[in-house]
């Protein structure tokens, strides 16, 4: 079975010098907006439009709309004033900086070669700069940004990688794949403690052994990934994701994940059947939310209301026919999913530790624990993830 391997992109597949990147980009892109916007304007605008960015832990809003809804106001101008000159910018004037950045030789082979073997990869890059800029980037490692499964940028994530989230939506654009999963990275602080508590096992490239966190499944070069992976039992690399962190993360990230994965969906595909019995995405979404509303709701407040409570589970097999999922707009279910979910993220997210381990009864799993119901909203969202996937791959081929 093959890996999902995530390659973090600064400093890992390129070599890039940040307290020198950083300022000649302000500066590049200062002056390229200057006749537009006053450098004492534009530069604390950025840094704090990112900051925000870097903040966000709202599933329902992407990285792009937190950074522009403050970035604009502070420059005093609308979007439509700049956009074409930031276009601009980033076709012409961004890929001179390439100059500041160095080109790692054993990147594009390496990339080569675990493509070759079948291995899911992705580029788990901080998604703070716009995908074009990124794919810029990725070209200055030698690198070609069709090769991958997934980029991150912030047009397509809402969270950063400060945040376990981000590793779950992640995965969760990727659809969930089954087996083994690898964050390879050299920051301890954003690609591996993030990525460890979601469940990750994780490379640490050119990691200082004194900066070690302890717990990475592996530490080298470049060159060192390939024997290294060629040596490893796959099985011991399947992540579990039972911790607390990881079942939230993974419930906060999944209503992020389907905006993305359908947001270039026309109204009319949500209610297409790809084949059999195979539910339409409109009957997916319905599910989560009636499923959120009327079954996660209650199954919390009997959580939080006594020790050994017993939790039920309703049927909902019959829930897509009696209630007419089909009929259902499908967008639409999946706001009012997302605002059900929140309300879910909301009571989780200051939780006193020792409820986790509370004692409950399951009326199907029997003798359990709040963690492990928590775990199988999280396993049930993973599940229906997958199915959103096949679905869409099922759609492909028409214009979706």
């Amino acid at each position: 079975m093959p890996f999902t391997l995530l390659f973090d992109l600064d400093d890992t597949l390129l070599d890039t010098n940040i307290e020198t990147f950083i300022p000649a980009y302000f500066q590049a892109l200062s002056g390229h907006l200057a006749p537009y916007v006053s450098s004492t304007l534009l530069i604390p605008a950025l840094l704090s439009s990112t900051r925000l960015m870097m903040e966000n832990d709202d599933p329902s809003r992407p990285l792009r709309d937190v950074f522009e809804r403050d970035f604009y106001a502070r420059l005093g101008i609308v979007k439509n004033e700049i956009a074409e000159a930031l276009d601009e910018f980033y076709d012409r004037v961004f890929p001179r900086l390439e100059s500041k950045t160095g080109r790692r030789p054993d990147a594009a082979p390496l990339i080569e070669w675990v493509i070759s073997q079948g291995h899911h990869v992705a580029i788990a890059t901080d998604p703070l700069f716009p995908l074009k800029a990124t794919h810029q980037r990725l070209r200055w490692a030698g690198l070609d940004p069709a090769q991958f499964e997934l980029v991150s940028s912030f047009e397509n994530f809402h969270f950063s990688k400060s945040h376990t989230a981000y590793y779950a939506e992640m995965l969760g654009q990727l659809g969930w794949n089954d087996g083994a999963v690898l964050m390879i990275g050299n920051d301890v602080e954003r690609d591996l403690i993030p990525a460890h508590r979601l469940g990750l096992r994780t490379y640490f490239v050119d990691g200082d052994p004194a900066s070690s966190p302890g717990f990475e499944a592996g530490r080298g070069n470049l060159k060192d990934i390939r024997p290294w992976l060629e040596s490893l039992e796959a099985s011991a690399f399947e992540p579990s994701f039972q911790s607390p962190e990881a079942v939230q993360a993974i419930l906060r990230s999944t209503p992020a994940v389907l905006q993305t994965l359908t947001a270039s969906l026309k109204r009319e595909k949500w209610s297409v059947e790809p084949f059999g019995e195979d539910w339409a995405l409109n009957e997916i979404v319905c599910h989560l939310r009636d499923t959120e509303r009327e079954i996660h709701h209650l199954q919390l407040r009997l959580l939080f209301q006594r020790e050994d409570a017993f939790i039920p589970r309703p049927d909902t097999a019959v829930w897509a026919s009696e209630r007419d999922y089909l009929q259902v707009d499908g967008w639409t279910a999946l706001q009012e999913f997302t605002a059900a979910r929140l309300e879910t993220v909301s009571q989780l997210a200051n939780l006193d530790g020792s409820l986790w381990s509370r004692k409950a009864r399951h009326a199907i799993f029997g003798p359990t624990s709040f963690l492990e119901v928590l775990g199988f909203m999280a396993d049930h969202d993973r599940m229906h993830i997958q199915q959103v996937k096949k679905t869409l791959k099922n759609l492909q081929g028409e214009r979706v």
